[in-house]
């Protein structure tokens, strides 16, 4: 057996941080590279690794769902994520949310206690030539990054747009109008606070909303935007009731004042564990901030708001990942074939999966796995290894089948059936 060499790693985000763990805890040296806080993004708030810039939710635990299913998977391969995530957990019904800073210090902390990791903060402007290498640099890679990454991928567009939502002073919310309740009593039943509208606020709400002014942002195409993490203006221009049947639904709940199902509802979920700051579910955005405030506090219960965060659209980075990666995750060999020993992080592909940055992360203990086991000479771990041998049965795990996503379909068999390899 050959004794691990070091592997390089490029981003220290969700999946940097687990595939560094995953090596680490298998015997093999890594060298972490993460560009923050030396060079900061316009989104992020600190240099922590996996600091959360979206959502602060991982969605539901419960396992009858495929998020909850994913969970289970992760937490059983050891996952960090998971493990901090659970440690900083936040009250949200049958959702795991978590304070943030929290989470990230944890991810941190773990990582730079580990002998086998050494973290490097500085930016990485190119891709190195030589050596097992990672590139999970996240969709907020740096320009130069971004640009050698299009050059080895070949890719010639290497992007969506996505949003933020707002985050509002706990003390600033008028809990007389705003009840707290979890939908069908989820969780421990009152971890939301919701805003709850009748018809008429509703159709206002809305109309503002399609006449708020949006922020400029160069070279933006709708065309574009995530269609998981649709900003809220677009939602609500896509039809009257479409945001009452999306984010603002409000099946579960029961106005204390009234006694019956408002017409729609605004949640909004604890972002920290002092309960100080709360994050509006489903409200990222492109607007104007002063039109983010004049139109958001026209909601019941935000009358007052005071924003910690105001929305906004930044810039995320993709690759095609089904045709530039073989189904491990390496570049495929016409992409560099002097060395096959490299993986690279794709959050989506041209048809994204399921929403859910978090996701990234769940694909990183094969990584871990895969690069011990080149070094051991062993078949690299697969979709198609991942919980069993045969695609026959790979439709038993959450984790093979968002592995599938992201790789290259399955040789079709005659008759329109998945063909088992031999």
């Amino acid at each position: 057996m050959r004794s691990p060499g070091r592997v390089t790693i490029i981003g220290g985000g969700l999946a940097g941080s687990e595939a560094a763990w995953q090596c680490a805890c298998r015997g093999v040296p890594v060298r972490l590279y993460e560009m923050r806080p030396t060079r900061p993004t316009a989104v992020h708030r600190s240099g922590d690794l996996a600091e959360l810039v979206c959502s602060n939710s991982f969605k539901s635990l419960e396992t009858v769902s495929s998020h909850g299913l994913l969970k289970a998977e992760l937490r059983a391969a050891g996952s960090l994520v998971i493990d901090c995530a659970m440690a900083a957990r936040l009250p949200a019904g049958a959702a795991l949310a978590v304070d943030r800073e929290a989470f990230a210090r944890r991810v941190t902390e773990r990582l730079e206690q580990h002998p086998l990791v050494e973290i490097r903060r500085e930016e990485i402007t190119g891709l190195p030539p030589e050596g097992p290498l990672i590139v999970a640099a996240g969709p907020l890679c740096s320009p130069a990054l971004a640009e050698a990454i299009a050059r080895f991928t070949g890719e010639q567009q290497l992007a969506f747009f996505d949003a933020i939502s707002p985050i509002v002073e706990g003390e600033s919310i008028d809990t007389s109008i705003a009840f707290r309740a979890s939908r069908y009593g989820k969780g421990g039943g009152d971890d939301y606070l919701n805003c709850p509208m009748n018809r008429e606020e509703y159709e206002a709400f809305h109309a503002a909303l399609l006449a708020a002014d949006p922020a400029p942002l160069h070279d933006f195409d709708r065309k574009l935007l995530f269609e998981g993490c649709l900003p809220v203006e677009e939602l609500a221009a896509r039809g009257r009731d479409t945001l009452r049947f999306g984010p603002l639904k409000p099946v579960g709940l029961v106005d204390p004042r009234t006694g019956h199902r408002p017409w729609a509802t605004v949640q909004l979920r604890q972002d920290n564990l002092a309960a100080s700051h709360w994050s509006m579910v489903g409200f990222q955005n492109r607007l104007k901030w002063s039109e983010q405030k004049r139109v958001f506090r026209m909601i019941p219960g935000l009358g007052q708001a005071r924003f910690v965060k105001l929305g906004m659209m930044h810039r995320n980075t993709y690759i095609n990942a089904p045709r530039i990666l073989r189904e491990t995750f390496q570049a495929k060999e016409r992409a560099i074939s002097s060395s096959p020993a490299r993986f690279l992080a794709s959050k989506a592909t041209p048809s994204p999966p399921p929403r859910g940055w978090w996701r990234a992360s769940a694909r990183w203990p094969c990584y871990g796995v895969s690069r011990h086991r080149s070094f051991q000479r062993k078949p690299l771990w697969a979709r198609s290894s991942a919980t069993s041998p045969t695609p026959r049965e790979h439709g038993t795990s959450r984790r093979t089948s968002l592995l599938s996503a992201c790789s290259p379909p399955w040789p079709r068999a005659p008759g329109g059936g998945a063909k088992e390899k031999e």
